[in-house]
């Protein structure tokens, strides 16, 4: 809970103090100093090493973006069990929290976007909505908020409830043991070496691309389908987020599988998503229609493409 002097302030954001988490920051400032300290290896490393942790990263990268997001906060699509367990285990992977916590936070963000309950509001500024906001205890708006959504589908999803109840174990194998082990064990990397690149500098790296969407993509770029509201199209975030920068489109149609109008745009995700279609293992991908696309640019956007 906020301390008594932000609860006398009221909800004005801009000038209520924030009870400071030490814990996170300190571990943030080792962990960005071990990423740091990581590309002083890289010409030292084999190149297998090199192109295991970009598979990492990508692995890690899909149970956030296909996984967290698209499937369990936005349920845009459904996903067969096998394919569920694939993308739970990448989002331990990830190490962002659990996809129940996960997926709440962004309903909220979603829901209260730019204000004092969203986790990560932009209208705080950069720092705080890429970084900052872990750096604080949460807004209690955001936690009250949270409590009022219905999210009886995530708890109705055995695979969300076990991820969640082995959370801390399946973080410690998935996002640092077994990426350490298999340049180790099968190329003869160094444990060293392995666990820097592939871990440290990996993990980094992909929290980063994916706090971008809630900041630089809050802040720069276009918007042309809706002028009225912060998210924008960034295609630099897209391109490391794998599809995630398409950020105005996003906000303006959530439940779009694709989370971005189809056809050339670069959206890696949605190419996961669909090849999982072909295979069987995803149904219902809900989608924009054209003419919803096109009248709600002409009513809302900013003229852009």
């Amino acid at each position: 809970p906020p301390p008594p002097a932000a609860a006398a302030e009221g909800k004005d954001c801009k000038v209520a103090p924030r009870q400071i988490v030490w814990r996170n920051v300190i571990l943030m400032a080792l962990l960005h100093s071990g990423a740091l300290y990581s590309f002083l290896l890289i010409p030292k490393a084999h190149l297998y090493t090199l192109i295991w942790a970009y598979m990492c990263f990508l692995v890690c990268a899909l149970g956030v973006t296909a996984g967290a997001h698209r499937l369990w906060s936005h349920r845009s699509y459904k996903a067969r069990l096998p394919l569920r367990i694939f993308l739970a285990a990448a989002n331990s992977m990830a190490f962002q929290n659990d996809i129940f916590e996960w997926a709440r936070d962004h309903r909220v963000h979603h829901k209260y976007s730019e204000t004092d309950a969203d986790p990560h509001n932009a209208q705080r500024g950069f720092f705080f909505s890429h970084i900052g906001w872990l750096f604080v205890r949460k807004h209690r708006d955001v936690i009250e908020k949270g409590k009022k959504l219905d999210l009886s589908d995530l708890l109705e999803d055995p695979v969300v409830l076990f991820q969640r109840k082995y959370y801390k174990s399946s973080v410690v194998l998935m996002c640092f043991v077994i990426p350490t082990v298999v340049p180790w064990y099968f190329w003869g990397e160094s444990i060293w070496n392995s666990y820097f690149l592939a871990s440290i500098l990996r993990y980094t790296i992909a929290l980063n691309v994916s706090w971008l969407v809630n900041s630089a993509a809050h802040m720069y770029g276009n918007r042309p389908y809706d002028k009225s509201i912060n998210p924008r199209q960034n295609s630099f975030v897209t391109f490391g987020a794998i599809g995630e920068g398409f950020h105005n489109y996003h906000h303006t149609f959530p439940f779009d599988y694709s989370a971005s109008e189809l056809g050339l745009k670069f959206n890696p995700t949605t190419w996961f998503i669909d090849l999982m279609f072909w295979l069987g293992l995803v149904t219902e991908r809900k989608q924009t229609t054209k003419e919803m696309i096109k009248a709600r640019k002409e009513r809302t956007g900013d003229g852009t493409s």
